[in-house]
């Protein structure tokens, strides 16, 4: 009998580091088993600049949900992004030896591996090559050749590059905090298999995922990435407008944007205000909902900008490009009042907002369809994809947990106990003796338990 592949995500971004485990239940649905979330101090625009801070961030995310689900992470698929993300477009071509043979899955791995080798600038890396269209013997718009014959393979690539240093930095964070790293995927292209579906990805469709640090975009159009964009903003730049904007506090910023704050101004009054408290013995201020959406409509507006700037840049104006199904939002930034309207107001476009519901389970947490969760369910479907079994389940410390003595047993064995040349060997004596033990030395018992269930696995294995 196979196993079941249980699969990991790892979101490592500006405001938050979520960890989540999942699994395909028998209808091919996600299956969410546990989820841990942990405030990300040593991330700054998708970029780790402190390690010590990211590993701790990573290692309470990944605590927390192991213990909600019960199994033990060894591998995680990690989402990157950043502003030091770009996309290039690449052609090229191999010549087979034998045109008589059909096209096979090694002659497009050939291809691929031919393109990963291509010249990026000094301190870069290539993070995805992501065949497009293929054209064999001069025959052009073939999305799928393999079991095709031909001599000449040539394909158009979409190569996402990255700085080698901000990946090496995200690797060493993931394996300081005791996990492998099997995989990296932009996130954008996580949060994409996550709320788009094929038949958008088919007509055209920019995806935007507004996150705490940046805001990435993924254009898709015959069901093949085109363009990707990451811009160098996101919800924080929001946080400290408010912040500079209404002097305060940066807690006292992200809670009035999250509960009162609109991208549309117009939909305030002017006499609608909210007090908040004043620091230290000061007198509470009071702030006008009116300048509060004005702040943020400033900002949202310079960001939409922006990445219609790129969408622009992609061409969506020519009649083959053309994005029929519009604009799909995520992330925690689509959260904000208002804000499709203000994208459609801008873009001229469809929009609505993108939801990881449609491929989880239908007994999910409420919470887990929020867009905030978007990149991890992504990364956690990419993780399945690559059929891997990253998590293990604690068996063995289910197996220790209902092991307790129960204090009310404790009083029963004490008067036999005093007769002690008698009672040496009775069982009350034993259990005494283990209830002694336990109380300080649980988590020895629990690990040394672990350490011999991993080296009888290990002789197992050895001896078939």
């Amino acid at each position: 009998m196979n196993k079941e592949s249980i699969a990991v995500g790892l979101d490592i971004g500006t405001t938050k580091i979520v960890a989540m485990i999942g699994k395909k239940n028998e209808y091919g649905k996600l299956e969410i088993l546990g989820v841990g979330k942990s405030k990300s101090l040593g991330v700054h625009r998708g970029v780790v600049n402190n390690i010590t801070q990211t590993i701790q961030s990573i290692q309470q995310a990944v605590a927390e949900a192991e213990n909600n689900s019960g199994y033990k992470i060894n591998d995680v698929v990690v989402g990157i992004a950043g502003q030091h993300i770009r996309s290039i477009q690449h052609h090229d071509y191999i010549i087979r030896k034998n045109a008589d043979e059909v096209i096979g899955d090694y002659d497009i791995e050939q291809l691929t591996s031919q393109v990963q080798n291509l010249a990026m600038l000094p301190g870069e890396e290539i993070i995805h090559a992501l065949p497009q269209e293929f054209k064999i013997d001069g025959q052009s718009e073939i999305k799928e050749p393999v079991g095709m014959y031909g001599g000449r393979v040539e394909s158009s690539f979409h190569i996402v590059v990255g700085q080698a240093a901000s990946i090496r930095n995200l690797g060493r964070c993931v394996k300081s905090a005791g996990l492998e790293l099997t995989g990296l995927t932009l996130e954008p292209l996580a949060s994409s298999d996550a709320v788009l579906s094929q038949e958008e990805k088919e007509a055209g469709v920019a995806l935007i995922d507004i996150g705490g640090g940046t805001t990435d975009l993924a254009i898709f159009k015959d069901g093949i990435i085109r363009h990707t964009a990451v811009i160098p903003f996101g919800g924080n730049v929001i946080t400290d407008d408010i912040k500079e904007g209404c002097s305060i506090i940066e807690k006292q910023a992200e809670l009035l944007k999250t509960r009162f704050g609109s991208a549309w101004p117009g939909e305030n009054k002017d006499n609608e205000i909210v007090s908040i408290p004043g620091l230290r013995g000061r007198e509470p201020k009071e702030i006008s909902l009116k300048n509060l959406s004005k702040i943020i409509h400033a900002r949202v507006v310079e960001i939409i900008e922006q990445v219609y700037a790129e969408i622009k840049q992609y061409g969506h104006e020519e009649p083959k490009k053309k994005l029929i199904a519009g604009i799909v939002l995520t992330g925690g930034g689509a959260q904000l009042k208002h804000i499709k309207q203000l994208v459609e107001y801008i873009t001229g476009m469809d929009t609505r907002i993108g939801y990881p519901n449609e491929h989880l389970a239908g007994n999910s947490d409420e919470e887990l369809s929020s867009p905030l969760y978007a990149t991890s369910v992504g990364l956690v479907m990419e993780s399945l994809r690559n059929n891997l079994n990253s998590a293990t389940p604690f068996v063995e410390m289910k197996r220790e947990e209902p092991i307790v003595v129960t204090p009310s047993v404790v009083p029963h064995y004490e008067e036999p106990i005093k007769n002690e040349v008698e009672d040496v060997v009775v069982q009350p004596k034993e259990t005494q003796v283990k209830q002694e033990k336990a109380e300080p030395e649980t988590p020895k018992r629990r690990y040394d338990f672990n350490n011999l269930l991993g080296k009888i696995k290990e002789f197992l294995d050895n001896a078939e």
